[in-house]
């Protein structure tokens, strides 16, 4: 397993320390914010990017699923789809079902809501 090197305890980052941080040139960093969703650091009023520590870390297993494990673009986007999933899915409580509507319940909502923008179409 891969293991991220410390990173400075900063609130945010601008690319050029990202860069240097994580040895990856800033063009592939630009290139990575148009390829994966999870990659968008903020921007100034000037349109300097300014990286969140989490971004950073992302960087991090993007740059590992690459270069040392070998996936595609396209793999570490499934990659990263499903690892966001199974955070997700990780701080849900379990539900409990008996309180969830029933399927006939949803369909009768539907149908109303359907009704309602009939009607505001006319």
């Amino acid at each position: 397993m891969f293991k991220i090197p410390p990173i400075p305890d900063k609130k945010y980052f601008t690319i050029g320390e990202v860069s240097q941080i994580t040895l990856v040139p800033k063009y592939t960093l630009r290139y990575w914010e148009n390829e994966f969703k999870l990659l968008r650091p903020i921007r100034k009023s000037s349109g300097q990017r300014r990286y969140v520590k989490e971004e950073v870390e992302i960087v991090f297993k993007i740059k590992d699923l690459l270069y040392n494990k070998r996936y595609t673009i396209g793999g570490v986007k499934k990659y990263l789809i499903g690892d966001k999933r199974r955070k997700i899915t990780d701080l849900q409580p379990n539900l409990n079902l008996e309180h969830m509507p029933n399927s006939k319940f949803l369909k009768n909502i539907k149908c109303e809501l359907q009704h309602i923008l009939t009607l505001l179409k006319k």
